[in-house]
């Protein structure tokens, strides 16, 4: 966990627990919402789990492509583990305190996920800029070594560049305070309870955003427009066709996240008239790309679906036996 700093001592931090009260203004009823998020999540489980074991089992998908997709599944998976747990005991159990160290924990684990998500939607770019407009160097150049290099490198990266996110959070200063009116701990809803200056926490989630999530956007969609251009100087149809085809679940998955951090970043600047919005919206992100992630694949992938099918009548003929 996320330690608080020797120098916020008893003395200067005057609370030691926070209370997220969940949705605002629904309290009453909030928990009728547990059941579609714990559908959700156990959806996001055991979807990300069979892609994972299909993706083991079947040899036919030991292929870049599925290998960053078998780390999406990871990452989606602790992504929604990450907030869930917490939620669920918050709607069914009325658990609502949650120590200082645990919610900057949250905090950087929230973070350390979505900047890994976009981090394997950029790789999965650059996987199909390559297979698609430099087919002859794919296979020397996206290597099981280039693979491992590119998910350290997220790691490393996204470890490093959120760290200041917890740090900054625990150093203000918490005097009175301490309900949270969130589900979780994001940063801004943390930081509103404080009652020293708090620009340098703002201005930093905002460097974050761009830098981070900013730079892997803009950096995704240039290499679809690169692959675009290339695929329209195809002169069949049948090859423009297959080409597209298998990056459309890619693409539509992309959009989604992408348009769902927009949509959750402008909510924000709505959120004291319309405080339920951006609560909302923001859990959902965090909930509904995990277990939408597998579905779009299954369905839009017919190589995965076909191996899907495999693993399952295996599995199923051995439980008949």
């Amino acid at each position: 966990m996320i330690p608080v700093p020797s120098a916020l001592n008893s003395s200067h931090l005057k609370i030691s627990e926070f209370i997220l009260m969940g949705f605002p203004g629904i309290h009453r009823w909030q928990h009728w919402l547990s059941l579609p998020l714990v559908l959700l999540y156990l959806l996001a489980l055991s979807a990300n789990l069979l892609i994972l074991i299909t993706i083991r089992q079947d040899l036919t998908l030991h292929k870049p492509m599925y290998k960053f997709l078998g780390m999406l599944s990871v990452v989606d998976a602790g992504l929604a583990t990450t907030i869930m747990p917490k939620i669920l005991a918050i709607f069914w159990f009325n658990a609502k305190t949650i120590s200082l160290p645990q919610c900057f924990t949250q905090m950087y684990a929230i973070h350390w996920f979505v900047g890994m998500e976009s981090g394997i939607f950029l790789c999965m770019a650059f996987d199909r800029y390559m297979a698609i407009c430099h087919p002859l160097y794919y296979p020397s150049l996206v290597t099981d070594t280039f693979i491992f290099k590119a998910a350290t490198s997220m790691m490393i990266r996204n470890s490093l560049l959120v760290m200041p996110v917890p740090v900054l959070a625990a150093m203000r200063h918490y005097c009175s305070g301490n309900e949270i009116e969130h589900c979780l701990c994001s940063n801004l809803g943390v930081i509103s309870l404080a009652c020293d200056d708090i620009t340098v926490n703002r201005f930093y989630q905002l460097v974050l955003a761009w830098v981070m999530i900013g730079s892997d956007m803009a950096l995704v969609f240039s290499s679809y427009v690169l692959i675009l251009h290339s695929v329209l100087k195809l002169n069949s149809t049948e090859a423009i066709s297959k080409a597209l085809s298998t990056c459309s679940s890619h693409l539509i998955l992309i959009l989604f996240f992408y348009t769902s951090i927009i949509v959750v970043s402008v909510t924000h600047l709505a959120g004291r008239k319309f405080p339920l919005i951006p609560v909302l919206l923001n859990v959902l992100h965090n909930v509904i790309p995990p277990a939408l992630n597998p579905m779009v694949y299954a369905f839009r992938t017919q190589e995965l679906r076909l191996s899907f099918q495999k693993v399952l009548g295996q599995r199923g003929e051995m439980s008949r036996k």
